[in-house]
């Protein structure tokens, strides 16, 4: 009976317990992390310090992405024509759920290297997951950022006052300004209607 993997596990990572999973799981992490990681011997004579060095660096890799996205349009809102910055931000949310998707892997192939064993139980797919986690907060971020961005740039328009929003802003409406005041009409029927009897003209004797 083969051995059950957790569903998100790396491809081409044989499954824990197998006799090739710690080599393939050590080649896997190490196209996980940057080049440079490959210099250190340490690293491959520990996997369980290659897959907490990759944790580490996943993560940040994640919380990177969804940084940028939260602040593309202050950043680069000034620079980029509308749809080029629609462009981008497709390609924040598309880079930052394949970033998720690894971290959470590594997390996998780090809790396996010590010994976890997983089976296909509500237990495990509630096990604290930090990369779920991130998952989570991710959606999140990329559900209400746009919006959020979208109004502090309206905040931001009608607070100034060189944009013609923002001189509208700064003005009352036309009709606001005479709220407090009667129609001149009014006035006119209102002093009509309150003057002395003496001054009607009198009736014509029949």
């Amino acid at each position: 009976m083969a051995a059950y993997v957790p569903p998100g596990w790396p491809q081409g990572v044989h499954p824990p317990g197998s006799e090739d999973f710690e080599r393939t799981a050590v080649a896997w992490l190490l196209d996980v992390v940057p080049a440079d990681y490959r210099l250190y011997g340490v690293l491959r004579r520990y996997p369980l310090a290659l897959a907490a060095m990759a944790a580490h660096h996943a993560n940040a890799c994640v919380a990177g992405a969804r940084g940028g996205y939260r602040t593309a349009r202050t950043e680069l809102g000034d620079a980029l024509p509308p749809h080029g910055l629609d462009a981008l931000l497709a390609t924040y949310r598309a880079e930052g759920r394949r970033l998720v998707g690894i971290a959470r892997a590594v997390n996998l192939v780090g809790r396996a290297l010590r010994g976890e064993e997983f089976s296909p139980q509500l237990a495990d797919a509630t096990h604290q997951d930090p990369a779920g986690a991130t998952e989570r907060a991710e959606a999140t971020d990329t559900a209400g950022a746009t919006d959020a961005a979208g109004e502090q740039a309206a905040a931001k328009e009608a607070a100034d006052p060189q944009t013609p929003s923002g001189e509208a802003a700064g003005k009352q409406a036309p009709g606001k300004q005479t709220a407090g005041k009667a129609a001149p009409g009014k006035r006119t029927r209102a002093k009509e209607g309150s003057a002395p009897a003496t001054q009607r003209p009198a009736r014509r004797a029949s």
